[in-house]
């Protein structure tokens, strides 16, 4: 299958740079087997049913995107993945400065070794002071917007409370998982009080997900892994769920893309701790997840591909050339989608 397949014309104009105020009043597009609806999210508790279950991604985006120097070099680091302890594999940039041995320094106080040099920019640091690093992102890090969105003098204070869901728990992500940023204390309320209850898992978003694919086929394209936890507890009332005749909506491809990897051939899930790098294209069986609320993706994407896998190419090259024409806003910041999928009668 060629990539090309995949792409499309975005206006520049509809590329949000700031979320919806409040966040819940973001539009949705409800793209179904009998057409296209424009809605809110806010509408979201009215189009589900009671005793369906919200499966929502609780990590938390690091400060993980540091400028430092090598020498008078200047360095870019981009964090996405832990490897051993006090090292991670990280894209540099410009990688082609830098060899095995290499020091860059951010601060008087906070370094790090290039160790490895991988492909196409990646490469393994490791820190000088393992113990102190989450402190030092802190002080040193930025939160690593994508690039898409416009910051000359790089995040501000306000990215740093506009970039996590409010679901966000364990530190490990260094993308958002932007579905979950539609979500309000009120809206989880609402949800609630419909009969619609949230379990959480915990998928770490790696910068891959930045990554655009070079190859011209989707099967020459390697996906990133990405480190995920789904509990036993959490596994239960999945599959409690769907045994009593409730969907699996899954909040995001990150939520969606660990159910997956945890699934059985008969849809139910079990406990995942471990790494995934599941690459969903069109022709994938989708297992464990009904429904799925996502937002807009970027053209030749894997998360495009995943989303015509999951409510048919031709209904989602549709619903994006309607979301272009009514002025939908995209990519991080932007407005959603809720997906139905497209082998299920509902």
């Amino acid at each position: 299958m060629r990539v090309d397949e995949f792409d499309f014309d975005l206006p520049r104009q509809l590329i949000a740079d700031r979320p919806a105020e409040p966040r819940d009043a973001a539009r949705l597009l409800e793209v179904a087997a009998d057409g296209l609806t424009d809605r809110r999210i806010g509408d979201l508790p009215g189009r589900l049913r009671a005793g369906d279950l919200l499966v929502v991604n609780d990590t938390r985006v690091i400060p993980a995107r540091l400028h430092g120097k090598r020498g008078l070099v200047g360095i870019e680091i981009m964090l996405h993945q832990p490897a051993e302890a006090g090292r991670w594999r990280a894209f540099a940039r410009p990688a082609k400065k830098l060899k095995p041995g290499d020091v860059v320094r951010f601060a008087d106080d906070f370094a790090a070794t290039i160790v490895a040099k991988g492909e196409a920019g990646e490469v393994e640091v490791a820190f000088d002071d393992p113990g102190a690093l989450a402190d030092n992102l802190r002080r040193h890090g930025e939160i690593p917007l994508p690039p898409y969105i416009d910051r000359p003098d790089g995040p501000d204070e306000r990215d740093r409370t506009d970039y996590q869901t409010v679901f966000a728990r364990h530190d490990g992500a260094v993308a958002a998982p932007t579905a979950g940023l539609h979500f309000t204390p009120p809206l989880l309320d609402a949800l609630a009080a419909r009969g619609i209850e949230t379990v959480r898992l915990t998928l770490h978003v790696g910068a891959g997900t930045f990554l655009p694919v070079k190859s011209d086929t989707v099967e020459g394209h390697v996906m990133h892994a990405e480190r995920g936890v789904l509990t036993a507890e959490a596994a239960d009332r999945i599959n409690a769920v769907r045994a009593a005749g409730g969907r699996i909506v899954s909040v995001g491809t990150t939520s969606l893309r660990l159910l997956e990897s945890a699934a059985a051939e008969d849809g139910t899930v079990r406990p995942f701790d471990g790494s995934t790098a599941i690459f969903i294209t069109p022709g994938y069986r989708f297992r464990a997840v009904d429904l799925l609320v996502t937002n807009f993706h970027l053209p030749r994407s894997t998360l495009f591909m995943l989303v015509c896998a999951f409510a048919g190419m031709e209904r989602m090259k549709q619903a994006y050339a309607h979301a272009i024409s009514a002025g939908y806003r995209f990519y991080s910041y932007g407005d959603a989608c809720l997906l139905h999928r497209s082998d299920k009668d509902d």
